[in-house]
């Protein structure tokens, strides 16, 4: 089996894990405690349009800012703790993470701190001989938390495929499990990212606090016409 790290793009067509840690794919994940659906959008425009059939929830940010006219933001501790009268869906649209799903041309779950232990695991079970983990990034910059994200990742997909397996990881994936190595780092790192010090900036820190969070939660997300949902 294959195990590599990328940025953006994917490089298989068998399994990828797209990360997007501050915050999309830890919304994602932590929503999935309360919807049953959840349909990514490229553009509050195709959002505004998409809610016209299903008349869900709507939920979302462009430059970290809750888009005007939307029920929420897109914050992974205000979604965990939604409460929902009916089976309504989650109708996302976010600056980074959603917007990267376009590019997918694999089966795609979605990855995080939060669940990393439990996406490695799941993306173990389903794929062929490929799994890579891709990062989101920043405006098509790199971004250190989505890289210290995918290395927790990488990490914990090593140790489940173990001796068991016939594996080799890339150096660019083995640098990231390296990277993941000292916690207290990682934190700050996140904190001090770009991101992180525009969401500060803007009021979210407790998103921040909530992102950081290692395997907290067995949730999955796959990616599948056109629906993230539990796999």
């Amino acid at each position: 089996m294959k195990i590599t790290l990328s940025f953006e793009q994917t490089i298989t067509d068998d399994v990828s894990i797209l990360v997007d840690a501050l915050r999309a794919s830890t919304t994602i994940t932590a929503a999935l405690n309360n919807f049953n659906e959840i349909i990514p959008c490229f553009s509050p425009e195709h959002a505004f349009e998409t809610n016209k059939k299903y008349n869900g929830v709507l939920a979302g940010e462009r430059n970290g800012a809750k888009i005007e006219g939307f029920d929420v933001g897109n914050s992974p501790k205000t979604l965990e703790d939604y409460k929902l009268n009916d089976n309504k869906p989650l109708i996302l649209t976010t600056t980074n993470g959603t917007r990267a799903l376009e590019k997918m041309n694999s089966t795609v779950l979605i990855g995080s701190l939060i669940n990393a232990k439990a996406v490695a695991k799941k993306s173990i079970a389903i794929s062929d001989n490929h799994i890579d983990v891709v990062m989101a990034g920043r405006k098509g910059k790199f971004a250190i938390e989505d890289f210290l994200a995918s290395g927790e990742i990488l990490f914990w997909i090593k140790e489940e495929l173990n001796d068991e397996y016939d594996f080799k990881i890339s150096e660019y994936a083995q640098s990231a499990i390296l990277a993941r190595e000292n916690y207290d780092n990682l934190k700050k790192s996140f904190y001090n990212s770009r991101s992180g010090e525009k969401l500060t900036e803007m009021g979210y820190k407790t998103d921040i606090d909530y992102c950081i969070q290692k395997n907290i939660t067995d949730n999955v997300a796959i990616y599948e016409n056109g629906i993230l949902k539990l796999i």
